[in-house]
């Protein structure tokens, strides 16, 4: 169960490193972008497109990195009220139903993108870019994301960590 879990946090800090790659490309284009446009005054067919799909791309690969971080908002109002128990209960119930919500997702998304995949479908625009490679990013965010939700449960029923991160002593 630890491979597992040392697996997934590897996983998932490789997602991290590449939304991060993402976003520095993403700034690099834009940069460039602006000298095209207003200093060389040329006109940018592609950019804003690449830009607008590396950055969404960052955004769902960049999600288990950011779970795995606990660097997500957590409003810890009810869990510091609760007992240990029952902290640990509703901290088993919201990964649970987090899990459901990610992996229906991941589904969902790999029929977008196989769908895309065998239809060939481009975009709409000049540059018209095959959609299945920027659709590829919410199966594969998503996915991530539901094994990352697999690997703190397991972290929490075998108590690697605390519900929440609240231990008895910081309540007190």
């Amino acid at each position: 169960m630890n491979a597992f879990i040392r697996f997934v946090a590897m996983l998932s800090r490789l997602c991290g490193l590449a939304a991060g790659i993402m976003l520095v490309i993403s700034v690099l284009v834009v940069c460039q972008m602006v000298v095209l446009r207003y200093v060389l005054v040329e006109s940018s067919i592609w950019q804003t497109e690449f830009v607008t799909y590396l950055l969404l791309s960052a955004t769902f690969i960049g999600a288990p990195y950011l779970l795995l971080t606990k660097g997500h908002v957590n409003v810890d109002l009810i869990p510091l009220y609760l007992g240990h128990k029952a902290r640990f209960a509703l901290a088993l119930v919201a990964s649970a139903l987090s899990l459901l919500f990610c992996a229906l997702i991941a589904w969902l998304g790999f029929e977008f993108w196989l769908e895309a995949w065998t239809n060939q479908w481009h975009s709409d625009s000049m540059w018209e870019v095959r959609l299945w490679i920027p659709y590829m990013a919410m199966p594969i965010g998503f996915g991530v994301l539901s094994l990352q939700y697999v690997a703190d449960l397991f972290s929490l029923v075998l108590r690697h960590e605390m519900p929440f991160g609240i231990s008895e002593e910081d309540i007190e």
